[in-house]
């Protein structure tokens, strides 16, 4: 599939003319079924095929995290869920997609306006593609989350309507701007709480002026409190084994010193990626330490990193996160990305999707060594004012208004690299599309249910090793 391309060059007319012809190829009804096919792959050997390409020691916390619940099933279940979404009807109109659009991936961080926003935050699976696939894997993933929430069948479904009700809302809404207005939307936190807040119960509010305090109180100092300590007067980042493991307890020797220098090394090759300005900024900073750091539930066994760098004196530390990137799960059933880079197809989908990103972000390119392969890896802040939503304690009333924070800001992303036009004639004033979704969302929440107890039952017989607790 070919990347998206808005029609800018054709009239409004003739873009809507083709979201509604979409709807021959596609019915909007046909989106709202899903049945596993015979020869459906089977997704215990899906994530074994991940497992080889990731940290061998690292990969049982993985799949231990997984089994928590349902709901940390899905989140590491992207692979599979793209399998399953290939054989489901498309649209033919093309995003820039997350790939991985479960409401865990959306949260707070900061603008570079210092400015607390709300937004898409990982996009490790990035890559165009149909836009409602997101649609579909954010959908599900309410249903999911209100389910494991105790919330009753009606409000489980009254929160995916919510959610998809406010993508197709807004979306319709982006189809009438202008793209210099589409491209500066965006939710300022502050602002998006001061309108919701009659909407919401006394308790709600109060936990989500939490939530925002909270937010502001994650940065690199904050890191530096938490992650390190001083060893032989040098600030150093704390071992907490098998989560945060620094290059002292990963080599010894000269071979940590070799390794050093190759990180180092890494580290200059990132700075090459980024603009002149944010260049010189990054430049600014030395490095002190490096240590790997499992993270997530995806993610976990990938090759991630944080970096503890200094300003001008031990007042102004930088935590950046070096996290590998590896081909999208996407890419099996799509076309591969254009980019040879995977830290640069992640990156790139990132400043598509997202209204304001981070001014460190970059990405780079580490040759092989030894008996490692190369690898690609994209770099961020760790900590920039990020914050996330506490879903395990959401009500029925508050997994609605996050659903609909969340539809509003896929639309947003979606709007930005696609065609709204044609994707909101597409789907119409009507809800078709919107009950549709709510089908798909029940059948595919039973399919995660069975895949969670196929991981439980892997791990029961030793097919697979999860390690819980970690």
């Amino acid at each position: 599939m070919n990347p998206p391309e808005p029609p800018t060059h054709t009239s409004v007319a003739e873009r809507a003319a083709r979201g509604r012809a979409a709807r021959k190829r596609a019915p909007r009804r046909s989106h709202g079924h899903f049945e596993p096919p015979s020869d459906r792959p089977d997704p215990i050997e899906l994530l074994e095929r991940q497992a080889r390409t990731r940290v061998p020691e690292l990969v049982p916390i993985r799949y231990g995290r997984m089994l928590v619940s349902p709901l940390t099933f899905y989140r590491g279940a992207a692979l599979i869920m793209a399998s399953d979404l290939s054989r489901t009807p498309r649209s033919g109109l093309t995003v820039q997609c997350c790939g991985d659009a479960h409401l865990s991936n959306f949260g707070l961080f900061a603008s570079p306006e210092r400015e607390l926003v709300f937004d898409v935050n990982d996009f490790d699976e990035t890559l165009p593609g149909p836009w409602e696939w997101d649609v579909k894997r954010l959908a599900t993933s309410i249903l999911i989350a209100a389910r494991g929430n105790g919330c009753s069948a009606k409000r489980q479904e009254q929160a995916v309507l919510d959610t998809v009700e406010e993508y197709r809302s807004a979306m319709r809404r982006f189809a009438a701007m202008g793209s210099l207005q589409v491209w500066y939307s965006h939710l300022d936190a502050d602002d998006t709480f001061s309108q919701l807040r009659s909407e919401l119960t006394p308790k709600l509010a109060r936990d989500t002026e939490e939530t925002l305090a909270k937010a502001r109180t994650r940065s690199s100092m904050s890191a530096v409190a938490k992650l390190t300590h001083v060893l032989d007067g040098v600030l150093r980042i704390r071992a907490e084994p098998p989560l945060i493991v620094p290059i002292a307890e990963l080599a010894e020797g000269e071979e940590r010193g070799e390794i050093f220098d190759a990180l180092n090394d890494h580290m200059r090759s990132y700075v090459a990626s980024l603009e002149r300005d944010r260049r010189v900024l990054i430049e600014q900073f030395r490095l002190l330490d490096f240590a790997r750091k499992v993270v997530g539930v995806g993610s976990v066994g990938t090759r991630d990193w944080i970096a503890l760098l200094l300003g001008r004196d031990e007042h102004e530390p930088l935590f950046l996160q070096m996290k590998e990137a590896q081909a999208s799960v996407l890419e099996e059933f799509m076309a591969p990305s254009e980019f040879t880079n995977h830290g640069e197809r992640v990156v790139t989908g990132q400043r598509l999707m997202q209204a304001s990103s981070d001014i460190c972000l970059g990405w780079l390119h580490a040759e092989a060594s030894g008996d490692e392969e190369p690898r690609d890896f994209y770099v961020r802040q760790l900590r920039d004012w990020k914050g996330s939503a506490e879903i395990e304690r959401m009500t029925a009333k508050g997994m609605s208004a996050y659903g609909r924070l969340c539809g509003w800001t896929l639309a947003r992303a979606h709007a930005r690299s696609g065609d709204p036009v044609a994707i909101a004639a597409y789907l119409g004033r009507g809800a078709h599309f919107d009950r549709a979704i709510v089908a798909f969302a029940n059948d595919y929440a039973e399919q995660n249910q069975r895949d969670y107890r196929a991981l439980a039952a892997a791990a029961g017989t030793g097919r697979i090793t999860a390690e819980t607790g970690v």
